[in-house]
């Protein structure tokens, strides 16, 4: 049996998973994060994405962040976003076109453009589009 750690997920709306896992992979600021039992203590914070885990049985979740925090203590993982989804959730149409629309916007500039609101757009359309593509590498492999 693997060593465990407890972890929380937490968006600003709702407790997204409280349990034992084995590991959590994430990106936080300074590149990828592994994250298992008897990891030093950690406090950094997390860039638009995926977020895996691995519960104690084995088995794979896939969450979405909007960025957030993550903090490593000797028995506890947090993390904390404002806008946290199971990957399952996410509407591939929508980013999209989200994506399509923060694409044009930044390549048809106006008087009243406003350049950081249409990249910040354009990167979290672009994260959940890669959490999609994690979850379906993720659900391919197991067919």
């Amino acid at each position: 049996m693997s060593m465990t750690v407890h972890c929380d997920i937490v968006s600003s709306e709702e407790s997204l998973f409280s349990g034992l896992v084995e590991l959590v992979v994430a990106t936080g600021s300074q590149g990828e994060l592994g994250i298992t039992f008897g990891h030093a203590p950690l406090l950094t914070d997390l860039k638009p994405g995926p977020v895996r885990i691995v519960k104690q049985d084995g088995e794979e979740e896939l969450y979405y962040l909007s960025g957030g925090f993550l903090e490593v203590q000797p028995n506890l993982i947090s993390i904390l976003s404002d806008t946290a989804l199971r990957a399952d959730d996410l509407d591939e149409a929508a980013a999209l076109e989200a994506k399509k629309q923060a694409e044009h916007d930044l390549s048809n500039q106006g008087g009243e453009f406003d350049y950081s609101r249409a990249a910040s757009q354009l990167a979290v359309a672009a994260a959940q589009l890669r959490t999609i593509d994690q979850l379906r590498k993720k659900l391919g492999g197991k067919h």
